[in-house]
């Protein structure tokens, strides 16, 4: 009888601590979706106020404005081209965020062209690098094709989808490539919309193009891009940083 009361008591106590530790697992599970729900928050708010910022500005730029894309193998000065608008007005929104900040040029094909702009290459695990080339804001944008707008040396395209998936030829809403070789560049023309060229920093897009790359055309070492910047007259830059 003492045994069976004993073993009840200890299949009581045991059940009691594992109720506890479901209990202590649940409220730390409910804590950490909670804290995160609030870091979401925080970020929706700052994304909302960069945003904001960025279509203020947006309003004071010339037709054609001009961008530097700094990376750390040099700078990539862009003018960005008036009659695709949809396109410029993504770029310039997604510039001044900083959205393109910190990411990869993640494709690069020597005497092709070099492709970045995939949010998913900030991260650099395993897991992250199988979904390059994935990445965009969540939308896609209209094609926009002119024909004056070619694929010469320099110029700035959207990536996109392929045919069967994109019968529209909608571009992506961050990915971008720029042409080192007009040649093999020109079967492009009219399929993916050119939205931009180089003004300088050729030699910048040939540095890249000639890094060493694997089977799957991502750089061995990182191609970075620092920052994309608006590139300002001196008089104008002054004005802004006292306004700081």
């Amino acid at each position: 009888m003492k045994k069976t009361i004993f073993r009840l008591s200890v299949m009581l106590l045991a059940a009691a601590v594992a109720a506890g530790c479901n209990n202590a697992a649940k409220k730390a599970e409910e804590a950490a979706a909670a804290e995160q729900a609030r870091l979401d928050s925080i970020a929706a708010v700052e994304k909302a106020q960069k945003e904001k910022i960025a279509m203020e500005k947006m309003t004071t730029l010339p037709e054609e404005p001009v961008f530097n894309i700094e990376t750390n193998l040099g700078t990539i000065k862009i003018r960005l081209y008036s009659k695709t608008p949809k396109h410029r007005d993504n770029f310039e929104k997604l510039a001044l965020t900083g959205f393109y900040d910190s990411l990869l040029f993640h494709r690069v094909i020597n005497g092709f062209m070099i492709q970045g702009g995939d949010p998913y290459t900030r991260d650099t695990s395993a897991a992250a690098v199988a979904k390059y080339g994935q990445g965009g804001p969540g939308y896609t944008i209209p094609a926009e094709f002119v024909p004056e707008y070619t694929h010469k040396k320099g110029a700035i395209a959207a990536a996109r989808r392929g045919d069967i998936a994109n019968p529209k030829k909608e571009s992506s809403g961050s990915q971008f490539y720029i042409v080192q070789d007009e040649k093999t560049c020109a079967q492009l023309n009219g399929e993916y919309t050119v939205f931009g060229e180089t003004i300088s920093g050729f030699e910048v897009i040939d540095r890249i193009a000639s890094v060493a790359t694997n089977a799957r055309d991502l750089p061995l070492k990182e191609v970075r891009i620092k920052k994309v910047t608006l590139d300002l007259p001196e008089e104008a830059e002054g004005t802004e940083k006292a306004q700081e």
